[in-house]
Parts: C-alpha cells; structure tokens; sequence
C-alpha cells in the first residue's frame, strides 16, 4: 500500500514500512504487528529481525536501509525496537532522516514523528526527545548487564554452578584410566568404557590427578 501524504513539492505516493525486532527466535513479534494492524502495510515491506538490539548488525535491518528511499515513511513500534547503544540509535536515526530523507515514526512516542515537526522548534523538540529515549534504553542495557554480573558473580561466591551441568565420570573411571595409561587398552575403547567425549576424559582425568596429589 501507499501512503498519500503532501509534502513542500505538492502530493507524491510514499511507500510505507515497518521495522520489527525481537531479542531472540523464541519471543513473539504480534504485539509490534497489531501496533500497526490498521495501517495496511504490505507484508513485503516488514522487516523482522530476531536477534539482540546491541548492534544494528542485523540481516533485516541491514536489508531494509538499502530498499528505504528518499520520502518513505517507516514506523516502528518503540525506540528501543532499533536498539539499546545510544551512539548507534542516533546514528542511524540521522543517516535515515537527514541522509536519506525518510521520515520515522515511533508508535509509543508522537513526539517522535518526523512528519510533523518539520520546523526548527520541531526538529530541535525531537531531537531532544530522540537523545533522552535513546540514552534511556542504552542506560538499560547497561543496567540488565551489570545486574547480569552481579548475579553470576554471587552465585559462584556461594558454590552454584553456572552453565551446563558437569558429566561426572563412571565409578570404572579410575580402573579406565590405568588400563589406558598402562596401554592395556586404546583411547577409543576408554572413551566407549566411559561414555565421556575425549575433552571431558580428558578434565576428568586431570581432576582424577589432582585427587590423588592430595
């Protein structure tokens, strides 16, 4: 679909878009879709990335600021659905609005609407509301890492493993181990006596070692 808007050289037909992006495959993008349900815009011309907002190294966001032309319109559903780096946010808002002449709107925040503020009051308005929001969301990023650190940092204080769960090896393990040191029996047969891949054999082993020095 095409969006009739005027603008200083008299009525032109603009494409419109829509930008979504969720943090990783297994997150919904419907609420960003319904945002703009009345719209009309043709799916062709939404671009979903579902990957984190750290970086706009992104396939479909990438994809899509090569197909955006001067005078179209693209909507997204909030400030931080283009990402969390303050730097990167305002980069990439001006190389779209002042280099390539698109303008944006942001559902949750009419003030940013590059539309209607086309004055220097206007523009100076959201500009500040674009820093404020864009250092908001970059603030957040920083604050979930930092809780992120904190919480990893005071569960190994307390003994908690992290990650996967450690393979413990077989009760055969130590008897495996001779018999493979002694070269009673190859590495593979040790491996398949075991049931442990070569690199956890291998840790085993040297935890094995370790027990025995004590």
């Amino acid at each position: 679909m095409f969006e009739k808007i005027p603008n200083s050289r008299g009525e032109i037909f603009i494409k419109t878009y829509l930008y979504c992006r969720v943090s990783d495959a297994g997150q919904n993008e419907d609420r960003q879709l319904d945002a703009v349900a009345g719209l009309d815009i043709p799916q062709k011309n939404i671009f979903l990335d579902k990957q984190s907002g750290k970086d706009f190294h992104r396939p479909a966001w990438q994809k899509m600021v090569k197909t955006l032309r001067q005078g179209d319109l693209l909507y997204v559903g909030s400030i931080d659905r283009l990402g969390r780096s303050y730097e990167d946010i305002l980069k990439w808002w001006r190389i779209l609005t002042k280099d390539k002449g698109v303008d944006i709107v942001v559902l949750d925040m009419p003030l940013l609407d590059t539309r209607t503020y086309k004055d220097l009051l206007g523009t100076l308005i959201a500009d500040l509301v674009l820093s404020l929001f864009s250092y908001v969301a970059h603030s957040e990023r920083d604050a979930i890492k930092s809780r992120q650190a904190a919480g990893i940092a005071s569960a190994k204080a307390r003994g908690i493993h992290l990650g996967r769960p450690v393979k413990k090896p077989p009760d055969n393990f130590p008897e495996v181990v001779k018999d493979w040191e002694s070269g009673k029996i190859k590495f593979d047969e040790a491996l398949k006596l075991t049931g442990l891949k070569r690199a956890t054999f291998y840790n085993r082993r040297r935890e094995l070692r370790k027990c025995k020095r004590k």
